[in-house]
């Protein structure tokens, strides 16, 4: 038996792998997260995923296509009333995160005859990571990091400063969109490792984590990647000793290094 197939037949390895490769992902995205201060609009998208999971039920479609096609619908929806006013962007985000994600709930209670994991996509299923998932995972990474690669100077002038990208002729409105959209297709694929109510908690952390410690942009993507990777293995080690879940384990491993990265760092500067 080749290698790649005895390690892709083992749950545990196969977890381990879709982990790393969200990591991987996340963690660029997360940095424009924290230096955008763009928690929120995670949350709304990680919200509305929920209502892609019953659209996909809905319509016999594959779910993970569901949930990719209504994040990036959703997050189209949220730059088009952002430009309008009429609303504060808090007050939007707080109504679309929670009605979509009471829809979605509602939608799938009228469907008996469709058997939902609710707590899996609450809350992730990580080894239950089948092969298929892998494909999207990775598939998905690599289309994010080659936009990200592509359209990194512009989308880091107008997170320094947006006026003076705008002068500099920077399509800020166009990069907003770009970056909602990755964040859609990561949602997608991410919801299989730590759920809705988790993702932007996976996004977030790393990153926040690596800020203290970075030299530069690149230096803090650079780390919160690898905080990110050490998290997703930390955290499947403790649900494999304690039978914990594993996507909130993942959750919790990347909460301790924050805590403790930001407790050695606060002893050495006093």
């Amino acid at each position: 038996m080749p290698l790649i197939d005895l390690v892709l037949g083992d749950f545990f390895w196969r977890a381990l792998i879709g982990g790393l490769g969200v990591a991987l992902v996340a963690g660029p995205l997360g940095c424009f997260v924290v230096w955008r201060r763009m928690a929120y609009f995670g949350d709304t998208l990680a919200h509305s995923a929920l209502l892609g999971v019953a659209l996909g039920f809905l319509l016999q479609t594959s779910v993970n296509l569901a949930i990719a096609l209504t994040c990036v619908a959703l997050a189209i929806l949220l730059v088009l009333l952002g430009r309008s006013r009429a609303l504060a962007t808090d007050t939007l985000l707080g109504i679309l995160a929670h009605s979509t994600l009471a829809i979605g709930l509602v939608a799938l209670s009228f469907m008996p005859d469709v058997r939902v994991d609710l707590t899996g996509y609450l809350f992730g299923d990580l080894l239950a990571m089948s092969r298929n998932d892998l494909a999207w995972i990775y598939g998905g990474a690599a289309v994010v990091l080659v936009l990200l690669c592509w359209l990194w100077r512009g989308l880091l002038m107008s997170t320094i400063h947006e006026e003076l990208a705008r002068v500099e002729g920077v399509p800020v409105e166009r990069l907003r969109l770009a970056l909602m959209l990755m964040f859609s297709l990561v949602i997608a694929v991410a919801m299989k490792i730590v759920g809705v109510l988790l993702i932007t908690a996976l996004l977030i952390i790393p990153a926040a984590t690596a800020r203290r410690m970075a030299r530069g942009p690149e230096h803090m993507v650079l780390l919160a990647v690898i905080i990110g990777m050490i998290a997703v293995s930390g955290g499947l080690t403790l649900s494999w000793h304690f039978n914990s879940p594993a996507g909130p384990s993942v959750v919790v491993t990347a909460f301790l290094m924050f805590v403790l990265t930001y407790s050695l760092i606060r002893q050495q500067q006093q």
